[in-house]
């Protein structure tokens, strides 16, 4: 199993590395160290047992653990909650209203996952485990978790990506835990000096017009940081706002103009990955750079969402 040190991000809160589908600066879990020790997103259940030895690497045992919040509950973000949740007793899961179900019973969620990856399914995402429902916190729009004296979390209903997605605005930091709503950090371009983010825009509930309002609200915060499910910590706030307004049309207009000749989703991915290559090329990045092995997963997946979209939007 491979493994790394938690990544210290300062003010109190850590991220382990979970190498979702083998690979390194992915998917995370963050660790809020506060008086009730506090994790946003656990990952897929592959991940778990980097989320002990992150854990145990920090001082901390699964016991120890009083609250597990997921964003929204894709298998890549909260897939393998009900798997750790066993090991943590004094656990609670926060989740979102549209989401609790789906963490009771997951059929849906598993069902909707076979239909994307298909044979890889059960690499990536087994065992998912269902979550007792006396297990489950339901936080809304603008309710709140104290999670210590001085550290009271905020729940902001952030859709666009999914509609069972909220936010979780952390006052010590001034930081935003937005999961996918604002997108996709690219962390294996940062040696390269470079900040690439884009929009996540997965089926089936991608609705970009949803996205850009969230980003509003996220923008009205005057945030210091984002925190992104994929992966990593930002604290250039402004920029990943602007990245997200101009990829965000560009995606649905490659989508239009793929639907109006006829073309499929196989089509769209190849065009949103040459519109990508194109930009980073012209920063001095060159095709086999590793970041193109994670960009051409994340552009198949969104060549997806968004054909949905069109379709649904007639």
């Amino acid at each position: 199993m491979q493994s790394s040190q938690p990544i210290y991000l300062g003010e109190r809160i850590h991220l382990i590395d979970g190498f979702d589908m083998g690979w390194a600066e992915r998917t995370g879990t963050y660790v809020i160290a506060e008086e009730e020790l506090t994790l946003v997103e656990t990952g897929p259940s592959p991940s778990v047992p980097y989320i002990k030895t992150g854990l145990a690497k920090l001082g901390f045992t699964p016991e120890q653990v009083k609250y597990i919040i997921v964003t929204h509950i894709h298998l890549d973000h909260a897939g393998g909650v009900g798997l750790f949740l066993k090991d943590c007793p004094n656990a609670k899961i926060v989740v979102h209203p549209k989401g609790a179900r789906h963490l009771v019973n997951p059929s849906r969620l598993i069902a909707g996952a076979r239909a994307v990856y298909h044979d890889d399914f059960d690499r990536l995402f087994d065992p998912i485990e269902a979550v007792p429902e006396e297990r489950i916190l339901i936080r809304g729009d603008g309710d709140t978790l104290k999670i210590g004296a001085n550290c009271v979390l905020e729940f902001l209903d952030s859709p666009g990506h999914a509609n069972h997605h909220f936010s979780i605005y952390d006052p010590v930091s001034r930081g935003m835990f937005t999961g996918d709503t604002a997108g996709v950090l690219y962390p294996q371009l940062k040696k390269d000096g470079i900040h690439l983010v884009l929009p996540s825009t997965s089926p089936n509930q991608f609705d970009p017009d949803a996205m850009l309002a969230s980003l509003r609200r996220f923008e009205a915060r005057k945030l210091n940081r984002i925190y992104f499910g994929h992966f990593g910590m930002s604290e250039q706030v402004d920029d990943v706002y602007r990245q997200i307004r101009e990829w965000l049309p560009v995606f649905v207009a490659e989508g239009e103009s793929t639907l109006a000749v006829g073309q499929t989703y196989a089509d769209l991915s190849r065009k949103l990955l040459e519109r990508v290559s194109e930009h980073l090329q012209s920063q001095g990045i060159n095709d086999d750079h590793e970041v193109f092995g994670v960009l051409k997963l994340d552009l198949q997946v969104c060549a997806m969402g968004i054909l949905d979209y069109l379709h649904k939007r007639g």
